[in-house]
C-alpha cells in the first residue's frame, strides 16, 4: 500500500531535431510543439531561421558544446542555451546578449559523474561559479544540466543534481534522453531532451 502520493511534474519535452530535416520536424511544428533542440549551429540556422518566422512560438535550444567564437550566431536566433560551462563563454554571452537587447535562459551543465572526457562545471565549483554569472555577467540562468555516466545507473546523478539545483533555488534541470527519460522526470527533471524516441534513429 502506497500512503503518500508522488508529486511528478510534467517536463518540457525537447524534440531533438538534429540530422533531421525540416520536412521531418514539420508534423510536429504544424501539431503545436513548441521545443526543439540542436547542436550543430550551421544546420540549425539553415533549418530553424526561416521557420520561425512563420512560427513564432518555437523556442530553439542550443545543446551540446559551445564554442566562445560561436556564441554571435547563436544568442540572434536561440531562445536557450544548456552548456554553459565556462566563464569565458559566461562572458561572451553577455556581450552579445548586449549586442542584441536580447535574454537567452541558460542551464549551466555540470560534469555530474566527474568524467575528464566530458564538458561541464566541477560539483565543486558550482557554487562560485553561478554567482559570477549572475553577479558579473548578469546572465539569466534558470537551471542545470547534465548528462550522465552512460554505463551507470542515472538515478543517483539525477538525484544529486535535484539538490544542487535546490541548494541554489533555481526552478528548472535540463536532465534526461530517450533512454532515461522517465527515470529523470521521477528525479524532477523540468526539460527532457529526446531525439529518437520522437524522430527514429540517426543514420
Amino acid at each position: 500500500m502506497i500512503d503518500k502520493k508522488i508529486n511528478i511534474q510534467i517536463p518540457n519535452i525537447i524534440a531533438v531535431s538534429k540530422t533531421k530535416p525540416i520536412s521531418q520536424i514539420m508534423p510536429l511544428i504544424e501539431y503545436g510543439h513548441i521545443h526543439y533542440g540542436e547542436n550543430k549551429i550551421q544546420e540549425a540556422l539553415e533549418k530553424w531561421v526561416p521557420v520561425k518566422e512563420k512560427f513564432k512560438h518555437i523556442k530553439l535550444h542550443f545543446l551540446g558544446n559551445l564554442q566562445a567564437n560561436k556564441v554571435k550566431f547563436v544568442v540572434p536566433h536561440f531562445d536557450y542555451i544548456h552548456s554553459l560551462d565556462s566563464l569565458k563563454l559566461a562572458k561572451k554571452i553577455y556581450i552579445e546578449q548586449k549586442k542584441h537587447n536580447k535574454e537567452l535562459k541558460i542551464f549551466i551543465q555540470i560534469n555530474i559523474g566527474n568524467e575528464p572526457q566530458k564538458q561541464g562545471i566541477d560539483v565543486n565549483d558550482l557554487f562560485s561559479f553561478y554567482q559570477e554569472c549572475i553577479s558579473t555577467y548578469k546572465l539569466n540562468i534558470i537551471g542545470l544540466m547534465c548528462i550522465p555516466p552512460i554505463k551507470e545507473d542515472p538515478k543517483n546523478f539525477f538525484l544529486k543534481m535535484a539538490e544542487l539545483s535546490k541548494g541554489l533555488s533555481l526552478k528548472e534541470l535540463s536532465m534526461g534522453m530517450s533512454d532515461d527519460y522517465m527515470i529523470a522526470t521521477l528525479s524532477g527533471s523540468t526539460f527532457v531532451r529526446i531525439g529518437s524516441k520522437i524522430f527514429g534513429s540517426r543514420y
